[in-house]
């Protein structure tokens, strides 16, 4: 059975802030390839220290970071 899956819309809040994945992996010391994969949502596990940092450098509500796709 298939549950769905989570999305981070980190490419939409990039976008609407203007920010660069370069300004932002430097201030939140992330390496970018890591980064990219959350970017392009190619993960099997969220990890909540970095799920903290975004929300907190975003100034946003987890559900305004991650999205529950049904399927």
């Amino acid at each position: 059975m298939n549950y769905g899956h989570l999305e981070l819309r980190i490419e939409e809040l990039l976008q609407e802030k203007g920010i660069s994945k370069n300004t932002i992996c430097k201030e939140l010391d992330i390496p970018r390839s890591n980064f990219n994969r959350y970017c392009r949502n190619e993960f099997q596990r969220l990890d909540a220290n970095l799920i903290c940092k975004l929300c907190n450098y975003f100034e946003c509500e987890i559900g305004e970071l991650i999205r529950y796709v049904k399927e």
